[in-house]
């Protein structure tokens, strides 16, 4: 019977909810044993958080002063260290989970799975490619670990509802030395949500016309309690960092709502928020594509539009 080993993706205090949404994914086969892997610096309020998830079994808590920051190549080792009493490695297909998880392939000898969107059992699941325009049947061998990514936009994050165990465990792996943190930067501004987790987003696209036009979108995100997204167009040409970019080479999102604005929706942007609640739409453009997917559709320019939706919000 499978054994599944979550790696948790935190800043330090909180969970991140793609943690809770692989949770639910290993939920969806037979298993023997959901744990989560807790690396940190002072990994305790993480650990209390990971072990109230429903069916998660046991929590394992590795609290080392090289992990107070989350890097790859720290972390891995430390997790195929981990690894050998699971048949399952899963992470959330988020830049966490994309840095760290081919790591630990790598250091196993296995290949990795990305994207898993749903299982049909514990060893035969389904992943999205050609831009999400078919589905992947894939049946990894049962004589070798399974390491995977979970499309975190594919499963609800589980409810805090349970209460596993938590114990320690001693950091026994050799540690590379050659990587260290020096800094965090972001072009999305201080105190709004995470990009990959927000319940909404406001988006810029290459009608926003510039950089300094960009901070309209900002304002508007802002006023709605949204995080911040980009199309690919909007950050080659410099409006945004690559951060923000939500699409197929971008960050594949599920917000409750999605305001697109000047973003005339290609197909590689369409895949990054095809499972969006609500798709709201603002360009001048009555033809773009955005519109054929989108549930509200504002055909105006945005300079004049997103102003009076800004006003209409309170200022």
């Amino acid at each position: 019977m499978a054994r599944v080993l979550i790696v948790a993706e935190h800043d330090g205090q909180s969970l991140n909810p793609g943690t809770a949404k692989c949770v639910s994914c290993a939920r969806t086969f037979e298993t023997s044993a959901i744990d989560i892997a807790v690396l940190a610096g002072d990994g305790g309020a993480v650990a209390a958080q990971a072990a109230a998830l429903a069916g998660v079994t046991g929590v394992i808590r590795v609290d080392h002063p090289a992990n107070e920051s989350a890097l790859a190549a720290v972390a891995a080792p430390q997790i195929c260290e981990l690894a050998s009493d699971y048949t399952h490695v899963f992470g959330p297909s988020t830049t966490f989970g994309k840095d760290l998880m081919p790591r630990v392939a790598a250091l196993l000898g296995v290949g990795q799975l990305s994207d898993i969107m749903s299982a049909e059992g514990a060893w035969r699941f389904k992943r999205p490619f050609y831009a999400g325009n078919a589905i992947l049947t894939v049946e990894a061998p049962q004589d070798r670990p399974v390491v995977a990514t979970v499309r975190t936009a594919s499963y609800q994050a589980a409810e805090s509802t349970g209460k596993a165990p938590i114990r320690e465990h001693a950091v026994d792996a050799a540690l590379p030395a050659h990587t260290r943190f020096i800094e965090t930067r972001s072009d999305s501004g201080g105190g709004r949500p995470d990009l990959q987790t927000a319940a909404c987003v406001v988006s810029g696209g290459r009608g926003v016309g510039s950089k300094e036009n960009f901070e309209l979108i900002y304002r508007l995100a802002d006023k709605l309690g949204a995080a911040v997204g980009a199309s690919r167009a909007a950050v080659d040409s410099g409006y945004a960092g690559n951060e923000l970019q939500v699409g197929q080479t971008g960050k594949i999102i599920a917000p409750q709502l999605y305001v697109a604005v000047g973003i005339s929706g290609a197909i590689q942007h369409l895949t990054g928020i095809k499972d969006a609640g609500v798709i709201v739409a603002i360009n001048t453009d009555a033809e773009a594509p955005l519109f054929e997917v989108a549930d509200i559709g504002l055909v105006a320019d945005l300079f004049a539009a997103v102003p009076e939706l800004i006003e209409a919000l309170g200022g």
